[in-house]
């Protein structure tokens, strides 16, 4: 997938359906070869589908990372080691500035100047995430992600009970919010999103102790188990935005292979935006081997359930030494 297509999906827009005239000759070999042996390839995914079974390997690393960073916070404040002091929002690491990308562009749009911390601290950052994958910081550093992952399961388990729905938002909602609290911090001088960011408010909490900010916390977390699977996430958070957008050179990707690929579509099952493997559909790709775009979080589900290795993480320009 290209920057640009990434870029506009990213945005909201919604998914194409390739033309004849996109796919590489590669692709429509593999597509034509699947065709020809559609049963014998039914019968060796349901083999490699017992023989796999449901890996969670990549969530585990993942939910130790994002314990790990969270805890180390906490753990700084409170043993007084100065190690890590701060918050997600803005912290300092042995005394260097690190500030989230997100809340830097708030706290300069509502100063109307650049500060110099700000630039040191946000350009840190700004690398690290274009290095590591922009949106990974949303799956592996975010604590609200993980409290909505547990909170999708029982949305999941009341869907499959029948004892409610889903409900979807448009994905362009994210970016008109975006540009919302973009334009209320210039006009107000105050960095609006700040005070309602998830992100924010359980980082603090976890530090600093709980307050009342703490029912807008629990507030999303009942309108995802009860209403919209992974709303905040999925169609609200700006955050996911500025991230996504960071990420859309990064080298550190989810790869597809479109020849190991056999469709049943577990992965999409599992994901957070689904839309970005819409790739692994039947006779969607467009190429033999893709990258997954930008909006990926780079959370490793996909990855947990494939059981032939089509989807896999890979440092783009590196796949041959690793």
């Amino acid at each position: 997938m290209s920057i640009k297509e990434s870029a506009r999906i990213l945005l909201g827009g919604e998914v194409r359906k390739p033309a004849a005239a996109d796919y590489t000759p590669g692709a429509n070999r593999v597509h034509e070869l699947k065709r020809m042996d559609g049963a014998n390839r039914r019968a060796l995914a349901e083999e490699m589908h017992q023989q796999h079974g449901h890996s969670h390997t990549w969530r585990n690393r993942r939910w130790a990372v994002l314990i790990a960073v969270n805890l180390l916070f906490v753990l700084s404040f409170w043993l007084d080691i100065q190690l890590l002091e701060g918050s997600l929002t803005a912290s300092r690491f042995l005394g260097f500035h690190l500030i989230d990308l997100n809340s830097a562009l708030q706290v300069m749009l509502a100063h109307k100047h650049i500060l110099v911390n700000l630039v040191i601290g946000t350009a840190t950052v700004f690398v690290l995430w274009v290095l590591l994958g922009g949106r990974s910081f949303c799956s592996w550093v975010c604590p609200y992600h993980l409290l909505a992952e547990w909170a999708e399961s029982l949305h999941l388990y009341l869907v499959d009970k029948k004892k409610v729905s889903g409900h979807a938002f448009h994905r362009g909602l994210r970016g008109v919010l975006w540009l919302l609290f973009a334009v209320l911090a210039w006009v107000t001088g105050y960095t609006v999103f700040e005070t309602l960011s998830l992100t924010g408010i359980l980082s603090r909490a976890l530090i600093y102790g709980p307050g009342l900010a703490l029912l807008w916390v629990l507030f999303w977390l009942l309108v995802e188990v009860f209403y919209s699977r992974r709303a905040w996430c999925r169609y609200f958070c700006p955050i996911g935005l500025t991230y996504g957008v960071v990420g859309l050179p990064s080298p550190v990707q989810v790869g597809y292979r479109l020849e190991h690929c056999f469709h049943e579509g577990d992965c999409r099952k599992v994901c957070l935006v689904p839309h970005v493997l819409e790739c692994v559909i039947k006779g969607r790709a467009t190429a033999e081997t893709m990258a997954i775009g930008a909006d990926c979080t780079r959370c490793g589900l996909c990855v947990d359930v494939c059981p032939s290795g089509a989807l896999h993480f890979e440092v783009k320009g590196m796949s041959q030494w690793l």
